[in-house]
């Protein structure tokens, strides 16, 4: 099966979004941990979300996963609210979550569980996403017999084989050694260049997001909001010793550390420590 465009129509509104959770401190109250998030993301663009612990960066990718309903303003995909958790969104974590007792190639078909494809379409679906991410020859292998770094190219694989139009990564390299991470940040670059889907990273390190997205926003907390928006206007494939890219990366990182230093980081709710924090009954909503 071949990779399709998508839609020039699919987009992700976000429009004056608001998160607000009951306070963990003893006065009681209310801990406000995004406010007035305005982002639009035309379809097909990457698009690096970076700021400090506790400025709702994961609260964020919830909301827009549908895993919670309660929230001010509106997230529209192609124009449509979002509601619940769909197909047309899939998920990458930190941790890969992989189940140990199924192989490479059962653990990405665990993505197409409740998709409207025959079985043979299902096979030739993982064995095309086992190709993209580079695992042929381990399709018949364990967890616990392949790298960290090949587990989490399961995750992607087991992401993107449902075809959605909005793939969200929560740190998804954050638990790798800086080798492996650099190897499987120009792997998903080769992914989002050939697959053209729209993807929404989540990152604390401010190379990191500069070097995947076309567009980095940059968040601060207290509550968490936008500070700006940065377009990135490099061409692919990029390269990190390019004057270009270091000058975009350290305005970039001017703003970080600016945001650390003007602000204190808010109180993250359970659901932000860590990752988006899926509740036990979504365990398989990706």
């Amino acid at each position: 099966m071949t990779s399709t465009l998508p839609n020039p129509t699919h987009e992700l509104d976000i429009r004056g979004l608001g998160k607000r959770y009951a306070s963990t401190q003893a006065s009681g109250g209310e801990l406000q941990v995004l406010e007035g998030i305005d982002l639009h993301v035309p379809a097909g663009r990457f698009v690096s979300i970076v700021g400090a612990s506790g400025c709702g960066k994961s609260t964020l990718l919830r909301l827009i996963l549908g895993l919670d309903a309660q929230y001010e303003g509106q997230i529209l995909l192609d124009g449509q609210p979002v509601s619940g958790t769909g197909r047309e969104r899939g998920v990458v974590f930190q941790d890969h979550r992989l189940f140990p007792w199924l192989t490479v190639e059962q653990n990405i078909a665990v993505g197409l569980r409740n998709a409207p494809f025959s079985a043979t379409q299902k096979r030739e679906l993982v064995a095309e996403h086992v190709a993209l991410v580079g695992l042929e020859g381990f399709e018949k292998s364990f967890p616990h017999q392949i790298s960290g770094g090949m587990a989490q190219r399961v995750a992607i694989a087991r992401g993107l084989v449902n075809r959605p139009r909005v793939l969200l990564l929560d740190e998804p390299f954050g638990a790798l050694d800086a080798l492996t991470r650099s190897r499987l940040q120009n792997e998903l670059q080769r992914i989002w260049q050939k697959e053209r889907i729209t993807m929404l990273l989540v990152t604390h390190d401010v190379e990191e997001a500069v070097f995947l997205g076309d567009r980095v926003v940059v968040m601060q907390p207290s509550p968490g909001r936008i500070r700006r928006i940065v377009d990135i206007d490099l061409p692919h494939p990029r390269n990190r010793s390019d004057p270009a890219f270091i000058a975009l990366r350290d305005d970039v990182l001017g703003d970080f550390l600016d945001v650390g230093a003007d602000a204190s980081p808010a109180v993250a709710p359970p659901a932000e420590r860590p990752g988006i924090g899926l509740p036990g009954r979504l365990q398989l909503a990706w």
